[in-house]
């Protein structure tokens, strides 16, 4: 008999199931009970208990349960090892009613265990399940549940490591995210793990918000000599955490599983220890509602890897997670290239032309949705970063609006949150420095709040305004997005005197017209108006950006 096999003869085995899940931590089930009772997108851990030490070795080893739905469907969910003796299998119920399972494992005391949960209705407002193609418009995305999901996303690199030496809070965690929530962002993008950054940074920088260079990684060691032959479990406990916060809070956490210019110390490519990183994060994290895959943060500079390797990967992520997740690259030259490998289109543009060059990919990709993840504006804060093409908070809000308008979705930076510079708690009244303007975000989120972005489409004009009439030209400048009925937005940019709206004629040749200010929120309803085939709209604050809004009457 193998050494192996002796030690599983020692297995104690506890399902772990106990009463209704609280929606506000990560549960673990640790008493040998029946008809456990889970909510409908929470995240329950059922920890199979074990006597003898067990070695980093049986992270390879294959465990897990097939869960059979209410409607029998099934989930055929993998387990994770969890060090301490422990292995888990995290489940997440997607529907309401009782679920049986039973696991399997190339180990016999592991394998034919059988059971069953109560999942009952989610009773957190926060949590809406996972972000999904809307089947009725594939450019669109939209909850689990239904309600519609207009993406605003924040990049937050070095979320990981705010709070890793704290045991038992998140506190700057938390500070974060709740300015991140509270001023309508619904996303945040973010690495696994991040080392450091090449490019020049303040020296100045408190030592209290500066997170470089880490003295752990998500393998043992350190990264300038990591093990790679084990996985830092501890690493991975603590960003479940993290990923667990977002969760509570209906935050989306875009995972970047890989990034090439931090200076992490990668295993090598298709390595036993690459693929059992990779396949790690995806056993461990599926469960999650909040969780979209990304294979790599720009995927294809720096030579890292090439478009077989990220296929690949995809294939991985495909095989193993249950849940289905959605799954992008953060790089347009793999995305242009593999449009039907991913669920939605990343990009990365700078151009000036960004409103134009957004359409455009839009129209070409004509069943996915887009996003555009950097636009090139990267807002300045008191610590010199990464600067990008345009620093300046109300040209970083314009470019994202050009991004909107055209249909994309978009993220947002700030030079001192996005990188290895952490200020957590940037609106505290003890800085001095200048606040970031992540409330201008609030007021773009509030405005496809109230004109749902999922019903929106822009339109592209014929190339000439000349032969007005008719519906064609749609406009003489600005940026339109219609419901194609009866209600038009235009993002006008600020050097525009007017626009001449040119829209069919409504029934009652009237038109309500409102005007929405894209940096204080402020709505300014003008009233009713004539409609006229070439009608001129001033906005009523002038030289700045402004959206009007025109609805048929």
């Amino acid at each position: 008999m193998s050494t192996k096999v002796k030690i599983f003869k020692a297995i104690i085995v506890s399902i772990l199931l106990t009463s209704v899940v609280s929606v506000n931590c990560q549960t673990r089930f640790d008493a040998s009970l029946t008809n456990s009772k889970v909510e409908v997108y929470a995240v329950a851990d059922f920890v199979f208990k074990v006597k003898a030490k067990i070695s980093q070795g049986l992270l390879d080893e294959p465990f897990g349960a097939v869960f059979t739905a209410p409607d029998n469907s099934s989930l055929n969910i993998p387990g994770f090892y969890n060090e301490n003796n422990e292995f888990v299998l995290r489940f997440s119920p997607t529907m309401q009613g009782s679920w049986s399972y039973s696991t399997y494992s190339s180990l016999p005391q592991l394998s034919g265990l059988k059971g069953s949960v109560d999942a009952i209705a989610n009773s957190n407002s926060e949590i809406h399940g996972a972000v999904t193609i809307n089947p009725q418009n594939p450019q669109k995305f939209i909850y689990q549940d239904g309600n519609s999901c207009f993406a605003l996303a924040f990049e937050l690199d070095w979320l990981f490591a705010l709070d890793y030496d704290n045991p038992s809070a998140l506190p700057k965690t938390t500070q974060i995210i709740d300015d991140v929530k509270a001023n309508g962002f619904n996303q945040v993008v973010m690495n696994v793990y991040a080392y450091d950054v090449n490019w020049k940074v303040s020296p100045d920088v408190p030592k209290e918000y500066s997170f470089k260079r880490p003295a752990y990684s998500p393998f043992e060691g350190t990264n300038e000599k990591p093990d790679f032959t084990s996985l830092n479990i501890h690493f991975f406990k603590h960003f479940d955490r993290v990923i667990n916060h977002l969760n509570q809070n209906g935050i989306t956490a875009h995972v970047m599983i890989y990034v090439w210019n931090k200076n992490v110390n990668w295993p090598k490519m298709y390595s036993v220890e690459d693929n059992r990183y990779f396949d790690y994060i995806i056993k461990r994290y599926q469960a999650y509602s909040n969780i979209i895959w990304d294979v790599s943060k720009e995927a294809l500079d720096y030579g890292r890897c090439d478009i077989p390797y990220i296929n690949e990967r995809i294939e991985r992520i495909r095989r193993i997670d249950a849940y289905k997740r959605l799954v992008t690259v953060h790089d347009y030259e793999y995305c242009s290239r593999e449009p039907d490998r991913v669920d939605f289109i990343s990009i990365q543009n700078w151009r000036s032309d960004l409103y134009s060059l957004s359409l455009e990919a839009l129209l070409k990709h004509s069943n996915k949705p887009v996003m555009n993840i950097e636009h090139g504006g990267y807002e300045e804060g008191p610590y010199l970063s990464f600067e990008g093409n345009y620093v300046n908070p109300e040209a970083c809000l314009v470019r994202n609006y050009e991004c909107v308008f055209a249909g994309v979705y978009s993220c947002y930076y700030w030079q001192n949150t996005s990188w290895n510079i952490v200020v957590y708690d940037p609106m505290n009244p003890k800085h001095s420095f200048k606040k970031p303007r992540f409330d201008y975000y609030k007021n773009l989120q509030a405005l496809f709040t109230g004109y749902d972005f999922n019903t929106l489409y822009p339109y592209k004009s014929k190339l000439t305004t000349n032969s007005r009439i008719g519906n064609d030209n749609f406009s003489s400048s600005g940026y339109p997005l219609t419901n194609g009925k009866d209600l038009y937005l235009y993002f006008i940019p600020a050097e525009n005197f007017q626009i001449n709206a040119v829209i069919p004629q409504p029934q009652s040749k009237k038109l309500e017209v409102t005007w929405f200010n894209p940096f204080t929120g402020e709505f300014k309803n003008a009233g009713l108006t004539d409609w006229g085939v070439w009608k001129g709209f001033k906005s009523p604050w002038p030289g700045t950006a402004s959206v009007l809004i025109l609805k048929a009457k």
